[in-house]
């Protein structure tokens, strides 16, 4: 593409001589380590690095224009112009649109964005859709999925070069559809600057991020950005039942349909919900009449997330059977109640829970499958949200049985130190020094364990389970590795547990 053709994108920047307008890019990078000859490079102040440092070392390796905010202290050439624009984040979000040709004007892009069940929902829309019969790519915190393609997803929501390089790619290989997780940081940050959304999905709004946003209304106000960017004819599904969404229906002068469980909702049960270790099963009303869900998920808060994803079917014009085969066909979500199960008489699952009211509902969920003891295994991770650690140790003594207060993804904190803070929560709690002794029967307060290594709490978790227990290892869910320092460490709760379980089963097969 010619840098003329490109540069339209940009509202305000320094102007170039006519011959370099003509100059071919070959693509665009905003990693210097990236750059090759043709290439533009766009500098971008980071979390860690500031691009512009890298001006100098971009042009060396064949970049043949700079976008910059300033030049880095490196003096612009005629060979390799510094093009200057008041924002290099949201230059690169509209560079990057044109230069792959915008294309999500050529999908039906829905938007889900919210504090818990993005994900889930996302699979349950993604399902839909694929029901219908259509292609669909899926952008999300396990994974980007094209097809039968699977990308590891650094980010829930890509930067916006990787996110418009991703949409290109699902219209390459013939996606109608694309469902992405819409975090609030991408919001914040322009990841999503020229996308255009078909529907955009709210599923509640909780404390979660706070490192990044500061407060709970910045962090309501970069999701809020989702549905003001929305055309006049496109769609938003909305959880009426959050105390968040008057400010989403009020801003939003585009279609919607509210969900809930109340029965002021557009789309809301009829009559009782069954919940079993089998699933769910319950009759909804919709304005398209009545849709009988039949789903493998469990707990209340799956109730929530195919609500939502009935409402972004309604949003695609899909009919209630489509929609009905869709939630029917969607078995589980790797690391959201996900069960591991090795023929022990105690049940394992593992989830993402990592908030205060995500893990609060995933107990609440257990307890109703539970037929004995619900154990809890969790932590917090470090370098993140302070405050919700003693939250969320107040969460685990109130929802389970005994609790094991581990590690989860300490970063650069000491995992003492995290502990610590969850348990100045824990006051329900009476803390028990070794994992292989008994609490006394006649104490009031829940026992909970100390144990920072994730594994050795994984594996006394699973010792001290007895038949119709539940063990719950929250927080990390389908992540595969511990981040511990600046290195990411192999580290997976679900293989952890099958090993554990396993050792435990040839154990009294030898006795």
């Amino acid at each position: 593409m010619k840098l003329g053709a490109l540069l339209t994108a940009l509202e305000k920047r320094t102007a170039l001589p006519p011959d370099w307008l003509e100059r071919e890019v070959g693509n665009i990078a905003s990693d210097s380590r990236k750059v090759k000859p043709g290439s533009l490079f766009v500098a971008v102040r980071g979390f860690h690095s500031d691009g512009h440092q890298f001006i100098s070392q971009a042009k060396k390796q064949g970049a043949m224009a700079i976008i910059a905010e300033n030049s880095g202290g490196v003096k612009d050439a005629d060979a390799v112009p510094i093009i200057l624009v008041p924002d290099s984040r949201l230059a690169l979000a509209r560079l990057a649109t044109v230069f792959y040709g915008h294309p999500s004007q050529r999908l039906k892009l829905i938007g889900i964005t919210g504090t818990k069940g993005k994900t889930t929902t996302s699979y349950l829309v993604k399902s839909i859709i694929e029901a219908a019969g259509h292609t669909t790519g899926l952008i999300g915190t396990i994974d980007y999925r094209i097809g039968s393609t699977v990308y590891p997803a650094p980010n829930t929501t890509p930067e916006s070069l990787d996110l418009q390089r991703l949409l290109r790619e699902m219209v390459d290989a013939g996606a109608a559809y694309c469902v992405m997780e819409v975090s609030s940081h991408a919001l914040a940050l322009g990841r999503t600057n020229g996308c255009v959304f078909e529907a955009a999905v709210f599923t509640n709004l909780q404390q979660d991020h706070l490192d990044f946003h500061q407060d709970k209304e910045a962090y309501f106000q970069a999701k809020l950005l989702l549905f003001i960017g929305l055309a006049p004819d496109k769609t938003a599904v909305v959880n009426v039942d959050d105390a968040a969404s008057p400010e989403i229906i009020q801003r939003k002068k585009t279609p919607i349909y509210t969900f809930g469980i109340s029965g002021q909702a557009d789309i809301h049960p009829l009559g009782n919900i069954g919940h079993t270790i089998s699933g769910l099963a319950f009759s909804v009303q919709t304005p398209k009449g009545v849709l009988d869900v039949e789903s493998p998920l469990v707990g209340q808060f799956n109730v929530y997330n195919i609500l939502a994803a009935i409402g972004a079917g309604f949003a695609l014009g899909f009919t209630l059977d489509v929609i009905a085969e869709g939630i029917k066909g969607m078995k589980a979500v790797p690391g959201r109640m996900e069960k591991v199960d090795e023929g022990q008489p105690f049940g394992v699952v593992v989830d993402y829970a990592h908030t205060e009211d995500s893990l609060a509902s995933l107990l609440e969920a257990v307890r109703a499958m539970a037929k004995a003891r619900i154990i809890t295994v969790f932590g917090c991770g470090g370098d993140r949200d302070r405050t919700k650690r003693p939250k969320m140790g107040a969460v685990a003594v109130k929802g389970s049985d005994v609790i094991i207060v581990t590690s989860d993804n300490p970063r650069s904190e000491n995992p003492l130190d995290i502990i610590s803070e969850i348990e100045t929560g824990m006051t329900g709690g009476m803390k028990i020094t070794s994992p292989d002794t008994e609490p006394l029967a006649v104490s009031e307060k829940k026992p909970y364990y100390v144990i920072p290594d994730r594994h050795e709490a994984v594996a006394a978790a699973v010792r001290m389970a007895r038949p119709g227990d539940v063990v719950v290892l929250a927080g990390k869910g389908h992540e595969d590795y511990q981040i511990i320092g600046e290195m990411k460490i192999p580290f997976d709760d679900r293989e952890t547990a099958r090993e554990e379980i396993r050792k435990r089963q040839g154990s009294s097969a030898r006795s």
